[in-house]
């Protein structure tokens, strides 16, 4: 049972945490949009998820705010990575969260999260 529970945890291998490896993202040009979030995603040819997440103050002006959506998509990120294609993946808010609850953006990133394609094993990333 803790080896179940430490595969669920998020670790510094199922992050993004380079600049290079968020542009790579960014510069594959695959996105999918849902009604708060947009999630970018490219293959990444290892054999599990990686997540990057980027709130603008533009759209969450307060820090607390920002934190709190961050901790929802980690947190989503984290209870879904096991299901989820080897992809390098970007969460990015796109409206405004201020009516949104918390149960709003959870099932918005868990959408998004379901309507990512499959990717083929044999794909090496580029770049």
């Amino acid at each position: 049972m803790a080896a179940a529970r430490a595969d669920q945890g998020f670790r510094r291998a199922f992050r993004l945490q380079k600049t290079d490896d968020f542009s790579s993202v960014f510069a594959f040009r695959r996105a999918l949009r849902g009604r708060f979030h947009t999630l970018h995603y490219r293959p990444n040819g290892l054999d599990t998820a990686r997540l990057g997440v980027t709130v603008a103050k533009k759209l969450a002006k307060r820090a607390c705010v920002r934190n709190l959506v961050k901790r929802i998509a980690r947190e989503t990120f984290r209870r879904e990575r096991a299901a989820l294609p080897p992809c390098d993946l970007i969460v990015r808010l796109h409206a405004p969260v201020t009516a949104a609850s918390r149960a709003e953006l959870g099932q918005d990133l868990l959408d998004l999260f379901n309507r990512l394609p499959a990717m083929p094993e044999s794909v090496t990333p580029v770049g």
